[in-house]
C-alpha cells in the first residue's frame, strides 16, 4: 500500500479528514523550505504539497506566483527539488509528499528519468496542472511504473459526463478545486461542499480534498466536514512573507486542531 492510501485509511478509521499543507519549494530558500517541511510534518500535517517552482504557472493566484518567484530567484530547479525530498526523507519515511507543478519541466527533465527519480527521491505522488486529460498517457504509465500516483483536478465546471474521463487512471486522492479562478481568492460554502462532493464520489472511491481558498482554521473545518482532505496554500505563504517559520507551523497546529474536532457529515 502506498503511503498516501495508508494515510487515507488510517484517517478514515478515525473518521477525520487529512490536513495537506503546500509549501513552494526554495521560498525564500533552500533551508527555510526544508525547515517547513520537516516543521509541518510534526505539527499535524497528514500529507504535505510541494510547489515546484515554474516561470509560467498559469492557474496560480499572485500569492503563489510571488513564492514561485522567489524561489527561481533562489535556484530553485526540479533536480533541486528531488534532492530536497532527499533530505527531507532522511529524517522522515512515513509522511506522503505530493509535487504540484506544470508539465513543461517534466518533458525538459525527461518523463521516464523524472518519474524514476521522483520516486527513488521519496515522492509519491504527482499533481501536473496542465497535463490534459486526452493527453494523459504522456505521464501515466511511466508514472504507474514508478509506483507514483497521479492526482487529478476536477472543477465545478467539471461535467457529469466527463468526470469519469477526467479520474481514468488516477490515484492516490482527486483534488476538487472548489472554486473556479485562481489559487488564493474565495472558498467555497459548506452548500457548495454538500452539493458538489456527493457528485465526485458517485463516481470514484478515492479520498477527495478540497483546495483554492482555504485560509482559516474554521474553513477548514468545513471542508474536513465533507470531504476527506482539506489543502491549505497561499494562506501559509502569506504568513511565511510577513512572520516567519514558527508562526507558519503554529497555523498549521492550529489548522490540524480544527480538523481533528469536526465531526463528519453523514451522506
Amino acid at each position: 500500500m502506498s503511503r498516501i492510501a495508508a494515510t487515507f485509511a488510517a484517517l478514515r478509521a478515525e473518521n477525520r479528514a487529512a490536513l495537506i499543507p503546500f509549501v513552494e519549494a526554495f521560498d525564500p530558500d533552500r533551508e527555510t523550505s526544508l525547515a517547513l517541511l520537516t516543521g509541518m510534518a510534526k505539527h499535524g500535517a497528514d500529507i504535505i504539497e510541494i510547489g515546484v517552482p515554474f516561470t509560467d504557472p498559469m492557474a496560480d493566484g499572485p500569492t503563489i506566483q510571488q513564492a514561485g518567484r522567489r524561489a527561481l530567484d533562489a535556484g530553485a530547479t526540479l533536480h533541486g527539488v528531488l534532492a530536497l525530498v532527499r533530505e527531507f526523507r532522511l529524517a522522515n519515511n512515513h509522511t506522503p509528499l505530493v509535487l504540484m507543478g506544470y508539465l513543461n519541466p517534466i518533458l525538459s527533465y525527461g518523463t521516464d528519468s523524472f518519474t524514476h527519480d521522483a520516486a527513488e527521491a521519496g515522492v509519491d505522488g504527482l499533481i501536473v496542472v496542465d497535463l490534459p486529460t486526452e493527453e494523459a498517457d504522456l505521464l501515466l504509465p511511466a508514472a504507474a511504473a514508478s509506483g507514483l500516483d497521479v492526482i487529478r483536478l476536477v472543477a465545478p465546471t467539471t461535467s457529469d459526463e466527463r468526470l469519469p474521463l477526467v479520474l481514468a487512471g488516477s490515484s492516490g486522492f482527486v483534488y476538487y478545486v472548489s472554486i473556479t479562478g485562481i489559487t488564493g481568492t474565495r472558498t467555497a460554502s459548506a452548500e457548495d461542499l454538500a452539493r458538489d462532493i456527493p457528485r465526485i464520489r458517485r463516481v470514484t472511491s478515492l479520498p477527495i480534498a478540497v483546495g483554492f481558498g482555504i485560509r482559516t482554521p474554521a474553513q477548514a473545518a468545513i471542508v474536513a466536514a465533507h470531504a476527506d482532505g482539506a489543502i491549505v496554500a497561499s494562506a501559509l505563504i502569506d504568513k511565511l512573507v510577513t512572520t516567519n517559520v514558527a508562526t507558519v507551523l503554529a497555523d498549521v497546529t492550529a489548522l490540524s486542531e480544527a480538523i481533528r474536532g469536526t465531526v463528519k457529515a453523514t451522506a
